[in-house]
Formats: structure tokens, sequence, C-alpha cells
């Protein structure tokens, strides 16, 4: 049987976006970058009956995509270009190859009830976490679970124990396509999250070695212990991890870097947590979907609709943690417990 093009993959992404015949799709470009990914979609649009064109914008920010540079949310190359948006308010389904998220000009093109499929990732990482309906099915059961809670706890045998009053903001759910107008996704992924309130999170984060920092891209190797006190960070204790950290955080000169954002679990079984040692390409999404992490992250809360704008965004995908929701077990040392949300379900 012959290996699918990536043409296949993202004609059976498009699909599973409920795009067809008469619909249209824009595919968001800068200069050069990722031609491939603008081809392969534009030709599985026309595939499955859809019109397609490209948005290319000719400003290139690399810091956008987390490749190299600060990797500094919210500020686009798509900011103050009113046609541009105004096309992509437009249209069924915006393909970003650039990466909008946490920034004004994404939202407006999602009140316009527009759905965005943000699409970066290697196309290896691609076709190793290809979405399914099933993952749909658990993502959403345990938003179910999520949204009805009033207080996430979670720990690790490191001296993690913190707590989330829950109920201020809505849950995210990503399972790697998105058919619903106003909806974004990232293909590929598969976790949720949602946010305490703004002065509603206190406690201990030990990131353990082998935990993941983003946008480092890099493995924990010394502990490094926050300190959180309603709703941000007003300790960082370790060594040279620590230290890493803080001098990265200090760089944005913006209180706002200290805030907490959301928090939640990833559940993608094809999803590698060692994938990052052997391949550093991409934002990492292996890291934040694999099976029962705890995904801890700090500084903007926009996409769930909060305050902060901070450009300053760090997500730390930690192993082997427990997480309670109302005190009831969900995750315990890294593995999913409730039978609607386990992949042998």
């Amino acid at each position: 049987m012959p290996v699918p093009t990536f043409t296949d993959l993202c004609r059976e992404e498009l699909a599973l976006c409920g795009i067809g015949e008469g619909d249209t799709i824009a595919v968001l470009s800068q200069g050069a970058n990722r031609t491939a990914y603008v081809d392969a979609f534009l030709a599985a649009a026309e595939q499955l009956g859809a019109v397609g064109f490209n948005v290319r914008l000719p400003h290139v920010d690399s810091s956008l995509d987390g490749e190299v540079g600060a990797w500094q949310v919210g500020a686009t190359p798509l900011a103050g270009n009113r046609p541009a948006i105004e096309a992509l308010k437009r249209v069924d389904l915006v393909v970003d190859t650039i990466f909008l998220l946490f920034s004004r000009e994404q939202k407006e093109i999602q009140e316009a009830g527009v759905k965005v499929l943000l699409c970066i990732e290697p196309i290896e990482h691609l076709r190793q976490m290809a979405p399914t309906r099933r993952l749909r099915e658990r993502v959403e059961a345990g938003a179910e679970l999520l949204g009805a809670a009033r207080e996430l706890r979670f720990t690790n045998r490191h001296g993690s124990d913190v707590t989330y009053r829950l109920g201020t903001y809505p849950v995210i759910t990503q399972y790697g396509y998105t058919d619903t107008p106003g909806r974004w996704d990232h293909w590929p992924s598969g976790f949720l999250f949602t946010g305490g309130a703004d002065d509603g999170v206190d406690g201990t984060v030990v990131i353990a070695p082998g935990d993941i920092v983003f946008p480092f891209k890099s493995y924990v190797q010394t502990p490094i212990e926050l300190t959180i006190e309603a709703g941000r960070i007003v300790r960082i204790d370790g060594a040279l991890d620590a230290d890493l950290l803080r001098a990265y955080m200090e760089g944005f000169d913006d209180p706002n870097a200290y805030g907490i954002s959301h928090i939640g679990w990833g559940m993608l079984e094809t999803a590698r947590w060692e994938t990052l040692a052997a391949d550093r390409r991409g934002m990492g999404m292996h890291g934040r979907s694999f099976y029962g992490n705890v995904l801890f992250s700090t500084g903007p809360n926009g996409e769930l609709g909060g305050p902060n704008e901070t450009l300053c965004h760090v997500d730390v995908p930690m192993r082997n943690c427990s997480l309670f929701l109302d005190g009831r077990p969900i995750v315990v040392d890294g593995d999913i417990v409730v039978d609607e949300l386990k992949v042998t379900a």
C-alpha cells in the first residue's frame, strides 16, 4: 500500500474540518516559508471541490513559530494589514502557517465565524500524530469533567502542590482539527486546558528533571521551584535551569510575564515525550501532547478571554504528576485513570 503523500494527509485533514464542495479556504503564509504546506493544502482543497487561495505576507518573522530567537507570542506580521485581515474573515477556514495564536488579528478572524487551523509542525510529525474522531471524543469527555470542576490540584513527588480556583475561564480543547465555525485548533495536538482565576492560583510547582521547557526546547536537568501566590510567580529557586528561566522572563521587562496561564493534561497516545531529544524542529507538539503529561503554562491568557497580553509565554509539559478535579483523580503518576479518557476505552 503506497505511503500517503502530504497532499493526501492535508485532504484528510480538511475533510475532518468539514471542508467540501463549494467551501472556501485561505492559507496564510509569510515570504517563502512553508511553500510545501501552501501547495499541499490548496491541492487538497481543489480535490475536495473547495475553493482555495494563498494570502502571502511579505514580512517574515521567524520568532512566531519558535524556530529561532525569542518566542514572542501575540505580535504578528498580519497586524495592520486590513486587506489581508478582511480577506481572511470571508472564508470558511484559514490555515495558519505563521502562528497567529494569542494575537488580536486571530481573535477578530474567529469572531467573524471563521475556523482557524494552525499547521507549522514538520511533516513527519503531522504523520505521526494524525488526528482521529476517537481522540476528539476522549478530549471532549475530559473537557466536560474539567468544565464542571471548581478546583484543580496537581502534585508530583518532587514537591509540586498547587491549586487552581476554576470557573472564571472556559475549557479549550485541542484534538488536531476544527469543524466548528469560529473555533481554532492546531494540527497536530491532543490535550485540553483551562485557566485559574487571575488571583486564584496558589502553591508550589517543582519542574523536575526530564520535564520540558518551551520555548527553550530542552529537558530540565536541575529542579526549578516556582512559588506562586494569588496567580503570580513570586520566586524562582534552583540551580542552572532556574537561572535560565529567571533570566528569560526578566528579559521581557514585563510584570505580566509572571502571571499563570493555562493548565491541563495531554491525551495523545501517538505523541512521544522523547522525540525532542533527537528532533528539535517545530514548536514541540510531541512534548505538549504526550499522554498523561500535566501541561503547566505561564504568561498570556488572552486565548481564554483573560486580560494578560504579555509576549512571554512558557509551556512546561511535566511527567509523572497527579492531577485532581474537586479531589477526584484524573491523572495519577502520569497515567490517565478515568475510563472514558483512556486510550483503551
